[in-house]
This record gives C-alpha cells, sequence and structure tokens, in this order.
C-alpha cells in the first residue's frame, strides 16, 4: 500500500498567494514550482525587513466588540528618505538640538548661581530669587 504525500503548492504560501492575486492570471499562473521558491525567498527575509524593536498584536474592547491591532517598529532607517521626509528630519533635528543646548543652558546657570550663593558672594545687596533657600531645604 503506498500513500501518497502531495506536497503542497508555493502557491498556498501566504505572500505568494497574495503577490500572485496583484498580477494578471496569465503571468501568475506560468510560474513553475522552481520558480515559485525563489520567488517566496525573494518576497521573505529582506534585511530591511528586520527591525530592532518589532512589536506587533491585537487588543480587544470587551464592551464596544472591536478589535484595534497595533504595530511598533523601532530600528535604524535603511530607506532613502523622501523630499518632505528629509525637510521634517532636519526641522525636527534642529528643534532636538536647540532644546539641548537650552536645557544646558539653564542647568549650567542654575549650578552656577548655587555655587555663588554657596560661596557667598551677593553680585546685587539685598536680592536673591529664593533658589539656594529652597535648595537648603
Amino acid at each position: 500500500m503506498t500513500s501518497e504525500y502531495q506536497r503542497p503548492s508555493l502557491r498556498d504560501d501566504p505572500r505568494v498567494h497574495k503577490a500572485l492575486l496583484d498580477m494578471p492570471s496569465g503571468y501568475a499562473n506560468s510560474y513553475s514550482e522552481s520558480q515559485l521558491i525563489y520567488f517566496r525567498l525573494a518576497l521573505i527575509g529582506k534585511p530591511w525587513q528586520q527591525h530592532f524593536i518589532d512589536s506587533r498584536g491585537t487588543f480587544y474592547f470587551p464592551f464596544v466588540g472591536w478589535r484595534f491591532f497595533y504595530v511598533f517598529l523601532l530600528g535604524r532607517n535603511k530607506r532613502a528618505l523622501n523630499r518632505k521626509e528629509k525637510q521634517v528630519s532636519m526641522a525636527v533635528f534642529i528643534l532636538s538640538l536647540f532644546g539641548f543646548i537650552m536645557l544646558s543652558m539653564a542647568l549650567g546657570l542654575l549650578l552656577l548661581y548655587l555655587l555663588k550663593s554657596a560661596l557667598g558672594i551677593d553680585l546685587f545687596e539685598g536680592t536673591s530669587l529664593g533658589i539656594w533657600d529652597w535648595f537648603n531645604e
């Protein structure tokens, strides 16, 4: 008694099936199984699909009856940016740099003020910002 095991076609693979549905049927039916192996390899395992953090999932709102999905990807951007993305990226970089410089200056001035107050140096007689008193408490 021989059992005939028929290997499933790669046409049933979800990624291959979806890609084949997107092309005219004459071309989609012309691929052999060996060509579909390489077709599938071309669709999966791209280095740009690998992310440092790749979190995907779904959650359900029980009283509403809706299901939602979320995707959180974090990693180095390896693709070329279009003009608008380059402009936004540069603006965010400049704002971040400006914010860092302003925060550093504010902390530096605060430390200098606390050092001046600790050494008992009074620049203006009878005036105080109250920071030294707050710091001592």
